[in-house]
């Protein structure tokens, strides 16, 4: 990244719960208190003041209810911290939170800023999908006629069932990468692989560390028994897609002198981060531009990097990605995904840091990329590097 070299103090998430209005783990809390929770989990560890923070920027994918109103600042006050600090909450769809923390570091390298807090946060057992159609229906459809006309607009399911034709990938590999996502992440879990990142949430005087989602008892049969979601003749399902889920992340990111002077940590540092835009129909496919124009600009191939965290939206985005850049399958999502952890939109992009830099640190890496498909053909990436 341009200017001042930005480095990773610490990251933090809550455990991910299911998105569910009555068995989520956070059914009884807004969302505000969830990123809360993650702002004054970063302070504490750390040691930091709050008011040494120059800026908090949150990503969230649907920024209207208890999620609207600049839920970044709101978070932050709530927690009981500075007033002093300002707060700004932004849209880059699932990718919003991989934007919170890239814009935060684009605030300290630019020199605007000294120590920001890059997150994420999403609850989507209070703000269904159900609901932002009855929003649209109500106030308007964010898809204008004009824009319809330009181009035959799919959901991200029915995308998914596109990519699935277009590279070929048969139900069977959805299938096993699903039940590959669930395993990987129960042993990451049993392991405590998470350990260091999760910070606990109490909940009905029971605290909770473990991500609500993952299946230990799921099975190829059981996948194969789940029907096609968005096309009866389809191979996207419920069991090889990501999960409908509720959680907070949060990065504490600094200049190198900065983080010198308050006796901050240097875990990594920001490399470099890109945004490119692909095919709106065929929107799940930006994390291989992404990955691809990421790794050109700093001159490595894909050889060169230790682990990637490439966004189980759906379980044809890592497959169709790991095809294109020939990458092998143990160095892509070691902890599992998003199919077994869940996908809180605005909240996964920021927890795929928290879980990138303690992977690195466990299996001694030095480069990691966290890239993500996002609705509207969008990719993301991130190239960070471990420091000793």
């Amino acid at each position: 990244m341009r200017g001042r070299e930005v480095v990773i103090a610490d990251a933090v998430r809550t455990p991910i719960g299911r998105g569910h209005p009555e068995k989520g783990y956070y059914r009884d809390r807004h969302a505000s208190t969830l990123l809360a929770h993650t702002y004054t989990a970063l302070l504490e560890r750390s040691g930091l003041p709050s008011d040494r923070v120059g800026d908090v920027v949150a990503g969230c994918g649907s920024q209207f209810g208890e999620q609207g109103r600049n839920i970044a600042r709101n978070a932050w006050l709530e927690g009981g911290h500075s007033l002093t600090v300002a707060g700004m909450t932004l849209d880059r769809q699932c990718g919003a939170g991989q934007e919170g923390v890239a814009v935060s570091a684009a605030l300290i390298a630019s020199g605007i800023q000294d120590i920001t807090i890059g997150s994420g946060v999403e609850h989507m057992g209070h703000l269904s999908f159900q609901a932002i159609q009855e929003t649209a229906q109500r106030w308007g459809d964010p898809y204008s006629a004009a824009l319809r006309a330009r181009y035959p607009l799919v959901s991200q399911g029915q995308s998914s069932e596109l990519m699935a034709q277009h590279w070929g990938l048969s139900r069977t590999e959805l299938d096993e990468f699903a039940l590959r996502s669930h395993r990987r992440a129960e042993h990451a879990t049993g392991a405590g692989w998470f350990a260091n990142e999760v910070v606990p949430v109490t909940i009905e005087e029971e605290v909770v560390t473990r991500d609500q989602g993952i299946r230990p008892d799921t099975s190829m049969d059981k996948l194969a028994a789940l029907r096609p979601a968005f096309d009866e003749n389809g191979s996207t399902t419920a069991g090889n897609a990501s999960q409908v889920s509720d959680g907070a992340a949060a990065v504490l990111l600094a200049s190198r002198e900065m983080a010198g002077e308050h006796g901050l940590a240097a875990r990594a540092r920001i490399v470099d981060h890109v945004a490119v835009g692909v095919d709106p129909v065929l929107m799940l496919s930006g994390p291989i531009d992404a990955t691809r124009r990421l790794l050109q600009r700093q001159g490595l191939s894909a050889q060169d990097i230790d682990r990637y965290e490439v966004n189980e939206a759906f379980a044809t985005v890592p497959l169709a990605w790991m095809r294109e850049l020939g990458v092998e399958a143990d160095r892509v999502n070691v902890a599992g995904g998003a199919i077994a952890l869940g996908h809180p939109l605005g909240c996964t992009g920021a927890r795929l840091f928290a879980t990138l830099l303690n992977e690195l640190e466990r299996s001694d890496g030095q480069f990691g990329i966290v890239t993500m498909c996002c609705a509207g053909g969008l990719g993301t990436a991130t190239l960070i590097e471990r420091l000793p």
